[in-house]
C-alpha cells in the first residue's frame, strides 16, 4: 500500500535525467552501429559518450545533490544493510537519489564507459576507419586497445543487463518504480525526508559546454 504520508518531491534534476537518457540513446546508437556500421556513425556516436561521461564527471562534484557522487557513493556496511531491507518482507521507501548499492553501479557503468570511449579514440580498423589518437601509440598497442574497445564493451553490456533486471527486481519485489523518477523527475518521499537541492540549470549548461568542447578539441587538434 502506499503511503499516505509521503510528498511528491523533486529528486533528479533535469540535467542528470538527459544525461541518462541520452546516454541510453548513445550506448544503443553504439552497439547497433558497431554491428551494422557505418563505423563512422558509431565514431560520432562513441564521441558522444565520451562528452557525456565527462560532463557526468563534473556534474558529480559540483551539481546538485542527488547527482554528487559524496552523496551516494557509501561504505560496504551501508550496502549491505540495504541488500538486507531489499530481501525482508515489508516496502522499502523510494531513496532521495541513488540507494547505496546502486551508487556502486553507477561507479561500475561509468567506469566501464570511460575505458570503451577512450579506447576507441585509439582504434584501428583495417583502413576504414583511423582513431584520432591512433597515431599516439605504436600498432601493437593499438591493437591492444582495439582488443580492449571490444571486451569492455561486451562487459558493459552485461552490467547494463544486471541494472535492467536490478530495476526490475525492486519492482516486483518491493513495487518500487525507480523509472519513472527519472523520466519525471519527482518521487514520493517519506513526509521526514529533506528535499535535495538543485544546482542551476545554468552550470550544467557551462559544464555540458565545456565538455563538448573539450572532445571536439580532442578529435580536432590531436
Amino acid at each position: 500500500m502506499p503511503d499516505p504520508s509521503a510528498r511528491r518531491t523533486q529528486v533528479w534534476d533535469l540535467p542528470t535525467r538527459l544525461f541518462h537518457w541520452l546516454l541510453v540513446l548513445a550506448v544503443a546508437g553504439c552497439w547497433w552501429t558497431g554491428e551494422r556500421g557505418p563505423v563512422e556513425t558509431h565514431a560520432l556516436l562513441g564521441y558522444g559518450v565520451l562528452a557525456l561521461i565527462l560532463f557526468r564527471l563534473a556534474w558529480g562534484l559540483v551539481g546538485s545533490e542527488t547527482a554528487r557522487f559524496a552523496s551516494f557513493v557509501r561504505g560496504p556496511a551501508a550496502v549491505l544493510a540495504h541488500l538486507r531491507h531489499l530481501v525482508r518482507p515489508g516496502r522499502l521507501d523510494h531513496p532521495v537519489g541513488h540507494n547505496p548499492a546502486g551508487g556502486y553501479a553507477v561507479l561500475a557503468l561509468l567506469a566501464l564507459l570511460a575505458v570503451v570511449a577512450v579506447s576507441g579514440l585509439f582504434v584501428y580498423d583495417e583502413e576504414i576507419y583511423w582513431g584520432p589518437l591512433y597515431s599516439w601509440v605504436s600498432e601493437e598497442r593499438a591493437a591492444w586497445l582495439h582488443w580492449l574497445h571490444h571486451a569492455a564493451f561486451d562487459v558493459l553490456l552485461v552490467l547494463i543487463a544486471i541494472h535492467v533486471a536490478a530495476v526490475l527486481l525492486y519492482f516486483l519485489l518491493k513495487r518500487l518504480d525507480l523509472v519513472s523518477p527519472m523520466l519525471s523527475g519527482r518521487a514520493d518521499l517519506p513526509a521526514g525526508a529533506a528535499a535535495p537541492r538543485i544546482a542551476p540549470l545554468a552550470l550544467a549548461l557551462a559544464l555540458a559546454s565545456a565538455a563538448a568542447l573539450t572532445v571536439w578539441c580532442l578529435i580536432a587538434f590531436a
